[in-house]
């Protein structure tokens, strides 16, 4: 019985670790948002070092880093994949494949939004309502504007999300090593877009607010 209960207990505590983490990971998810959210709203076409700028600073800036390290954080605290181990050897590879992971997603998205001439800005709605807005951020997600002002598919978003995943497959253990897992992996990580999309699309009118209230 005494067994149970601290199985129970530390089941708890790990449940409550987890939590804390996630909310550190969404934390950070937004402060990327706002890091990008002065040039996601600019008027002017981006040409290719504009480009090339914009992914740099969203994954390889200060809030991009530190999401790398809380993201292997939370993988060693769930001790995934176990294959990796503990420790300081399993932290490191976490670190080095979440980082690893970024850099190849924003190499792919800056080919891809280059190539096929697409804007991986997100712009803001001009409409009010928060659902009307929230489904603007999705639109946004799923959908991207081209150079020339038109609206297509985020082919540069959809590839880089799930072409990064597939390829971090290559290093992971090979009962990971499927199409599953990279299906899974590239939809979470749209996931997170699209969080960072609402966020950027609501950010500005929160920050007024706040600086409204301040005497």
């Amino acid at each position: 019985m005494q067994s149970e209960t601290e199985g129970g207990h530390k089941r708890a505590v790990m449940d409550m670790e987890r939590g804390l983490i996630v909310g550190a990971v969404l934390i950070i998810v937004l402060m990327c948002a706002v890091s990008v959210a002065g040039i996601a709203q600019t008027p002017e076409v981006l040409d290719v070092s504009g480009k090339l700028r914009f992914h740099a600073e969203s994954t390889f800036g200060p809030a991009s880093i530190a999401i790398t390290g809380v993201k292997a954080g939370y993988l060693q605290l769930t001790d995934s994949p176990t294959e990796w181990g503990q420790g300081g050897d399993g932290y490191s590879r976490r670190v080095g494949s979440s980082a690893a992971s970024s850099g190849i997603r924003a190499v792919l998205a800056f080919g891809l939004d280059s190539a096929l001439q697409q804007n991986p800005r997100y712009f803001r709605s001009g409409s009010t309502g928060f659902w009307s807005r929230t489904g603007h951020a999705l639109r946004g997600t799923i959908l991207t504007r081209t150079d020339s002002g038109g609206e297509t598919l985020s082919t540069w978003r959809l590839g880089s999300a799930y072409g990064a995943a597939f390829i971090s497959n290559q290093w992971y253990p090979d009962r990971l090593n499927t199409v599953r897992h990279g299906l899974v992996n590239g939809s979470i990580r749209l996931g997170f877009d699209l969080a960072k999309n609402v966020f950027a699309e609501f950010w500005p009118d929160i920050k007024r607010k706040i600086s409204r209230r301040k005497p």
